[in-house]
């Protein structure tokens, strides 16, 4: 069977679609949304990172980044530091860094039900073609 271009393109939508909404629902129970987890998760990974590159590695604009941010502040998840320059760096507070922690638990869950029930070899295919698609997103 030959899968179209615009079915396969469907189906990664419909994976992502799946993720996306069951880990807004199920991260809700800690008062974070599935965008709050995903900027404590690479602010984590990447603590220098700037309010741009974490607009970029989140999937939002320059501007909806800064709101976020700043509704985060507000909620005690992350402080404002003083950058170089005009770059504005951001850290996480503790209370951020215990619900990094505790949605990292949910969205593992979350990829278990779809992605985990691919064997080592089957996840390790797919990440190798998904990567090949989109050589320019690593």
């Amino acid at each position: 069977m030959t899968s179209s271009l615009q079915d396969v393109g469907l189906a990664v939508k419909r994976l992502q679609w799946r993720h996306h909404r069951e880990a807004n629902t199920r991260l809700a129970a800690l008062g974070l949304s599935l965008a709050q987890w995903d900027v404590l998760r690479h602010l984590h990974d990447q603590p220098e990172a700037s309010l741009h590159t974490l607009a970029l590695l989140t999937f939002q604009t320059d501007q909806s980044m800064g709101s976020l941010a700043t509704r985060m502040i507000d909620r005690g998840l992350l402080r404002r530091l003083s950058g170089p320059g005009r770059a504005v760096r951001h850290e996480i507070t503790d209370a951020g860094a215990d619900l990094r922690e505790k949605g990292s638990g949910i969205l593992d869950d979350v990829l278990e039900e779809t992605v985990g029930q691919l064997s080592d070899r089957e996840r390790a295919t797919l990440e190798k073609l998904l990567r090949k698609a989109t050589p320019d997103a690593y």
